[in-house]
């Protein structure tokens, strides 16, 4: 009899100790669910209590690495989330700034240019900017539908080469190789600038610095929750399929062309808005600010952070546009790096040298990018073990009693 029931209670055993774990598991889940808005949240809070406590230079680079991270998070979606590469990005920026400046700015003379301008509301000119972008975006979308890999980026090179001829030529519109003034913002009546209205809140003055600073934060903030939500829903599903294979995506009722022209249409879109906001940065644009350099900046932005990663991408953004105007900050303090006109790296080249070498190493050690390391924390937390399998004689009996996955469809086993 005691042989009977031996098994009885060791499998009794096993059941409360898996129900433990289980309850175990799902009490630590709402911990875990709780976690990351929470952190959301205290980063919100940051961000929206930073200009009371910095000076001008942060927030005017902090407004610059907003624009970046919007840049980042369509290219992003065309590149890392579709798998189409592109190396026009630097020229749907540039719709974007110049439509805005010619939408919005004055017509009068600079130099021996004669410049024209609508001298519409700025909101205005923001909203023509990125339906222009998202516009060329479109007439473009019908090659890209067609191309892969590295046609498609080479095709989408010319874009940039086209892009600076034109622009460099049409000098009412773009002032030529002067460029041209980008006007201020301005939102019902409230201006982001120095003039008025005056605001002071908590005793601190809100000059164009600080006003800039929040429209950043809300613009970024937007296009990184809309990204969020589109990967969650069934177009941002059907376009990771594309990535993965064209065929099985067309075998699933994928429409390849049409979701290949969307895509393009939405990143050309979030390239035009971080143009007028990379001119509200500048307080000017100029036709050779939008060269092929800034195509692979932007590349660089997405790598770094993680392929199909929209934090990815904005941490990437964060790195790659803010390190240059930090080093030109500290030139003083930092070795090798030295001011404009003296002995030495200029700020932007050893920005560039060090943001290549993260590459690199991204590339070999860590190709999630910056994502993959919070991901991998995340797994070595839940798995103290770091996913070694035990060996007991115990565990292997019941990994192997109890199939992990369900059979594929069709399998016999």
């Amino acid at each position: 009899m005691s042989e009977t029931t031996a098994p009885a209670a060791h499998g009794a055993t096993r059941a409360s100790a898996g129900t433990s774990a289980a309850g175990g598991r799902t009490a630590a889940a709402p911990r875990r669910s709780l976690l990351k808005p929470l952190l959301f949240a205290a980063v919100l809070l940051l961000l929206l209590l930073v200009p009371f406590y910095v000076e001008e230079f942060w927030l005017r680079t902090g407004f610059a690495v907003f624009g970046a991270i919007v840049g980042a998070i369509g290219l992003n979606l065309l590149v890392g989330t579709t798998g189409q590469l592109s190396l026009a990005h630097a020229f749907f920026l540039a719709v974007g700034a110049i439509s805005y400046v010619f939408v919005s700015g004055e017509s009068g003379g600079i130099g021996v240019a004669q410049l024209s301008g609508l001298g519409l509301p700025p909101l205005i000119g923001m909203v023509v900017g990125v339906l222009l972008a998202g516009l060329a975006g479109l007439l473009f979308s019908p090659i890209a539908a067609r191309l892969r890999g590295i046609y498609l980026g080479v095709a989408s090179l010319s874009l940039v080469f086209i892009g600076q001829h034109v622009l460099n030529s049409w000098t009412s519109v773009t002032g030529g190789f002067n460029g041209r003034a980008a006007p201020d913002f301005e939102l019902f009546g409230f201006t982001f600038a120095n003039r008025d209205p005056l605001l002071f809140i908590a005793g601190v003055e809100f000059r164009e610095a600080e006003r800039l600073w929040y429209l950043g934060l809300v613009l970024a903030l937007a296009a990184y929750l809309f990204a969020r939500n589109l990967l969650r829903s069934r177009p941002g599903r059907a376009l990771q399929t594309l990535r993965d294979s064209e065929v099985a995506a067309s075998v699933m009722g994928v429409n390849v062309q049409r979701y290949k022209g969307r895509v393009f249409l939405v990143s050309s879109m979030y390239a035009g808005l971080s143009g007028v906001m990379y001119a509200l940065s500048i307080g000017s644009v100029a036709p050779e600010s939008f060269g092929l350099e800034v195509s692979i900046q932007y590349l660089a932005m997405i790598v770094l952070g993680g392929l199909g990663s929209v934090g990815g991408a904005a941490l990437g953004a964060v790195f790659v546009s803010a390190l240059p105007l930090v080093f030109q900050r500290y030139a003083d303090s930092v070795p090798f790096v030295s001011s404009v006109g003296e002995g030495g790296l200029a700020a932007g080249e050893a920005a560039r040298f060090l943001y290549g070498a993260a590459i690199v190493l991204v590339i070999l050690f860590q190709p999630a990018g910056l994502a993959g390391l919070g991901q991998r924390f995340r797994r070595r937390g839940r798995d103290p073990g770091g996913g070694r399998a035990t060996s007991t004689s115990s565990t292997s009996t019941e990994t192997t009693a109890v199939p992990s996955d369900r059979p594929a469809q069709g399998s016999t086993s």
